[in-house]
């Protein structure tokens, strides 16, 4: 598709590598322009091994604004193998994650998840929904949004 305005091409494309660096910079500069420090963030990670072999983990990501972290932490994964499913290592790993963000300063962790088993785990480790994007995946189930106070 190809759109043209006042000269201006708007065409439909993958951006490039260059594109992609001008808009992030880009975003950085309006940031700025607003007053808001730039943002980074660390990557949290915690591997279950039972001997070399991987059977689980939780990861996410603690961002900064300047110097400090904000008060949010995104969990991006919390897997377990299935034998070792309903066993407490879930929930380990998930506390394990929870107390490096509160030694980092932040106050609050978020993420999305999906199913009735994952969404009950979360709840009985006082995760609350704070989103529901009905019909998200292709067999009709929602995406969740949840969240906890730390």
């Amino acid at each position: 598709m190809y759109i043209e305005m006042d000269g201006i091409n708007i065409v439909n494309r993958e951006l490039t590598a260059g594109e992609v660096e001008r808009m992030d910079s880009g975003f950085e500069e309006l940031s700025l322009e607003e007053g808001v420090e730039i943002e980074h963030s660390d990557r949290f990670s915690y591997v279950a091994l039972k001997g070399n072999t991987f059977i689980g983990c939780s990861s996410g990501l603690a961002y900064k604004n300047g110097g400090n972290y904000s008060g949010w932490f995104f969990l991006t994964d919390l897997f377990v193998e299935k034998e070792y499913r309903s066993k407490g290592l879930g929930g380990k790993l998930l506390q394990n994650i929870e107390e490096q963000a509160i030694r980092v300063g932040v106050k609050h962790i978020w993420l999305w998840t999906s199913g009735d088993k994952a969404l009950r785990f979360y709840e009985r480790h006082d995760y609350k929904t704070f989103a529901e994007m009905e019909n998200w995946y292709s067999d009709g189930s929602s995406r969740i949004g949840l969240r906890k106070k730390l």
